[in-house]
């Protein structure tokens, strides 16, 4: 038995699952696919590719269709992507052409790659926008109450008032700015927090309750500040593919709507050797995405910024990975000038 020939009837099989939602049969790959085999050849492939757990009949007497596993096997075995056409690439230019500040240009990118591939788009701010801490001022309003000014060295400032917990000398009050300011000076938002509680451990116990109360402040602020933030578009393709959920769409469409969920989709899936993240069915390590797959890369310079699309599993893997690439290449472009 030729393991090239069983894995290129998988491939075959893929390519007609996808195309037409039906299960494939051995008599339709000998008409649709140059296999240089009989029928009786393909199903012998066939049962073996079954035992295999790479492909499986959703019901008797019916053609095949591929598992998570199958997918998975396809998948690895892509070693190009197709260039996207002339067309596909006039449009990506044409709506990403004249681009305005970064909120624009994240909403008209997801837009695109939705349009290329029928899926949902989402891309994730940029890591640069997130910013780190240049100063902190604390500013006595009260003996009581302090306002808190948080500066980033992106130009971006965060401010608000707390209640102390008790009674503050504006020396105890400087001190205590003292403590934080060094120990979180030029540290990025997001690592802030852990840093922030450090400091009320080690403040004094006389200074306690006004060292948590202004931690939790200056937490609140550092969150305000972040742009941990996921852009969403063609929400309306998935609604529109729900014969592609046996279950149900339901639990993909709801977790879209959380940005922490998406979040840590994102951050948890890993490129591979051709700079492409695909986590396929069960290997997403959310259950409400156990029927949906995920193709994404990153595009800014720190490589923690991602875009990508998510679908059903009977999804055009080399169309989608195509399509991410090329997009995120163009926005990479934009946003570096």
């Amino acid at each position: 038995m030729s393991e090239q020939r069983r894995l290129d009837v998988l491939r075959a099989i893929v390519e007609d699952y996808v195309y037409s939602r039906e299960p494939v049969g051995s008599k339709a790959l000998v008409e649709r696919h140059q296999l240089g085999v009989s029928s009786a050849t393909i199903r012998n492939d066939m049962a073996l590719l079954e035992e295999e757990g790479l492909i499986a009949a959703p019901h008797t007497s019916a053609g095949r269709i591929p598992t998570d596993k199958g997918y998975r096997t396809f998948v690895d075995r892509i070693t190009e992507v197709k260039p996207l056409s002339l067309a596909e690439r006039r449009t990506i230019q044409r709506l990403l052409a004249g681009t305005g500040d970064l909120e624009d240009t994240l909403a008209r990118t997801v837009r695109v790659l939705a349009q290329l591939t029928g899926q949902v788009a989402l891309v994730q701010y940029p890591s640069s926008t997130t910013g780190s801490l240049r100063h902190a001022e604390f500013v006595q309003v009260s003996p009581h109450k302090a306002l808190i000014v948080l500066i980033l060295d992106n130009g971006k400032v965060e401010q608000g008032v707390t209640d102390l917990g008790q009674q503050l000398s504006a020396d105890e009050l400087s001190s205590l700015r003292s403590s934080f300011l060094e120990a979180l000076a030029d540290l990025p938002v997001t690592e802030l927090e852990p840093v922030i509680n450090t400091v009320v451990a080690n403040a004094s116990d006389c200074l306690k309750p006004a060292a948590a109360a202004l931690a939790q402040s200056l937490a609140g602020l550092s969150s305000a500040a972040r742009d941990d933030r996921v852009v969403v578009a063609g929400m309306a393709n998935l609604a529109r593919s729900t014969e592609d959920f046996p279950l149900s769409a339901g639990p993909v469409l709801d977790a879209l709507e959380e940005q922490v969920v998406m979040l840590r989709l994102l951050s948890e899936i890993a490129q591979d050797s051709r700079g492409m993240a695909v986590s396929i069915g069960r290997e997403n390590a959310l259950d409400s995405f156990a029927e949906a797959s995920v193709v994404a890369t990153n595009y800014d310079r720190d490589a923690s910024a991602k875009l990508g699309v998510i679908g059903p599993l009977r999804m055009d893997y080399p169309g989608s990975m195509a399509a991410v690439g090329a997009v995120a290449g163009y926005l990479s472009r934009i946003l570096t000038g």
